[in-house]
């Protein structure tokens, strides 16, 4: 029995299993098939749609369930990107605001032995009038014209130091040591140039440029500062190449070389006058000689100072014509820049000499204060010219750090101003004998001290703002600018000096002032200023159309 067929149980499982009839059952003849099966052959056909499209059913709706789980996964991905973006702004914020307090500090290691570089100029011609005035009253007086012709010309060649630091920096933020090497070697190159060029003409026509300036009153002082002039004249291949070299470190924010190369001259100059003028009696020529030594020991040490940082600072490259048109694009606008506001500072000069002798001299009292406070404001200038350019042109590009750095150069501005715009007003106004014991003079003092002070307190946040314009290269607006500030507040100097005397020429000043801020900080706010645009080469063919 356990051997009998039973095709009942074979058509049983066919049917259960309609796999059998391909696998199991495969090898059998048809006689051995039940005949039932074939009867039911469509039966097994229409069975097998039925689970086919029941499976077709079913993976459809695994795949739309798949699918909507994907977009659910879509959703909570982008959620979550949001959150993080928000995330990073919070950071990048809370970033921002703890490195302005680092910022704020770098500024100031910089700016603080800036300021001695720029005070060690004041102070080495007061180390010269000083002695020379101890020896002689004509050689004290031809001290006069002859400091003024030596310092104003080498004011003018500032165009060559601000075109120095700028492309160093700018060349630093790129990380290119090779790009920095060569622009101080056509940089050196230009300086010594424009030095050799500045003696042959004090050579030739020193004197007579001193007697144009003196004027035929005091002609009798023109050969007393004529040798001042061509003793000085001898230095100025090695002022200029020096005045390169500090650029060059300034630019690597290194502010701490220069002012140890210009601390030592100092010291030399200070020591040269007593030995040559008190000792020796060389009067006027020694004061002359003391200053050509320091220069020239300056001059090396800041050269010094670049090849401790692995640059080759007694190398020199002829420019191409390339190259000379970028310097030109870079050095004609600051030129024309720091011409103009020479020339706004002589007419103010020029319409207090015509006054009364007591205003002259009142004038001459706060000028001389204004001075000293306003050079302690320039080095914002400088630190605006070494730092943005990692920040506008470097290899982590980044407007927004740029700004960040701005906001902390207008809060030490601000600062700054305040701090001496208080003490500035109140030594003259408190102190006043500690200048003049004449009370007429005293009188005339105290009554330009509210323009006076309006004038210094925007100095030290004017200087940063021209100075962030200097390192973004926006230099077409900041001659035009400065060329409207001058012809604009020129003539309300004329007007206001003819009404209102010595008082209407500083509030002149202070309106002077106040428009250099007001354009240079409404540039740098505009989305085409150089803090906002993404476009960094439109500056400078800007530039070169300008020059």
């Amino acid at each position: 029995m356990a051997h009998k067929f039973s095709p009942h149980l074979n058509h049983t499982s066919l049917l259960e299993n309609p796999n059998l009839i391909s696998h199991s059952n495969r090898h059998l003849p048809l006689q051995f098939l039940a005949p039932s099966l074939f009867k039911n052959n469509a039966t097994i056909h229409s069975t097998n749609q039925s689970i086919a499209s029941s499976k077709h059913r079913r993976f459809g709706f695994l795949t739309a369930r798949v699918a909507q789980n994907h977009e659910f996964t879509d959703q909570f991905e982008e959620k979550d990107k949001i959150s993080e973006c928000f995330e990073e702004e919070i950071e990048v914020k809370e970033l921002i605001e703890q490195s302005i307090w680092i910022q704020m500090k770098e500024i100031v290691l910089f700016t603080g032995p800036a300021i001695g570089l720029w005070l060690c100029g004041p102070l080495m011609s007061l180390i010269d009038t000083a002695v020379v005035g101890q020896g002689s009253s004509i050689e004290l007086a031809a001290l006069g014209p002859a400091t003024v012709f030596c310092d104003y010309l080498s004011y003018l060649f500032m165009f060559l130091s601000i075109a120095t630091s700028n492309m160093v920096a700018t060349a630093l933020a790129k990380q290119d040591r090779e790009e920095v090497q060569h622009n101080i070697s056509v940089l050196l190159f230009i300086g010594l140039t424009c030095g050799l060029v500045m003696l042959l003409f004090t050579r030739l026509f020193g004197a007579t440029t001193l007697a144009a300036f003196t004027g035929p009153k005091n002609v009798h002082l023109v050969p007393a500062a004529d040798t001042y002039l061509q003793i000085r004249g001898l230095a100025w291949p090695c002022l200029l190449v020096g005045s390169v070299a500090q650029s060059a470190s300034l630019g690597m924010k290194d502010s701490w070389g220069p002012l140890k190369a210009l601390v030592a001259a100092s010291i030399i100059n200070g020591i040269g006058d007593i030995i040559l003028c008190r000792y020796y009696n060389y009067g006027i020529a020694g004061a002359a000689w003391a200053t050509l030594a320091s220069q020239v020991v300056a001059a090396y040490m800041m050269s010094q100072t670049l090849i401790e940082k692995g640059y080759n600072a007694f190398a020199f490259s002829i420019p191409s014509g390339k190259e000379f048109l970028s310097i030109l694009s870079l050095s004609a606008p600051v030129f024309v820049t720091f011409t103009l506001k020479v020339a706004f500072y002589s007419l103010l000069i020029y319409f207090a000499t015509s006054m009364s002798t007591h205003k002259m001299a009142a004038h001459q009292v706060i000028l001389q204060i204004y001075n000293l406070c306003t050079i302690c404001g320039e080095p914002l200038s400088q630190t605006a010219q070494s730092f943005m350019p990692e920040f506008m042109y470097g290899v982590n590009r980044s407007l927004a750090k740029a700004r960040s750095l701005l906001r902390s150069l207008l809060t030490i501005g601000a600062v700054l101003g305040l701090l001496f715009g208080t003490v500035g007003t109140f030594v003259p106004w408190l102190f006043p004998y500690m200048f003049t014991p004449d009370q007429m003079v005293i009188q005339e003092m105290h009554r330009i001290l509210i323009p006076y002070f309006l004038a210094l307190v925007v100095t030290p946040a004017t200087v940063s703002l021209e100075g962030t314009l200097l390192a973004g290269r926006d230099l077409r607006f900041l001659s035009l600018s400065m060329t409207g500030c001058f012809c604009l507040n020129a003539l309300v100097l004329l007007i206001l000096s003819s009404k209102f005397g010595l008082q209407g020429c500083w509030f002149a000043l202070a309106g002077f002032q106040w428009a250099r801020f007001s354009m240079a900080l409404l540039r740098l706010l505009s989305p085409n200023g150089v803090l906002y645009s993404e476009d960094i080469s439109q500056n400078e063919l800007q530039n070169l159309k300008t020059a």
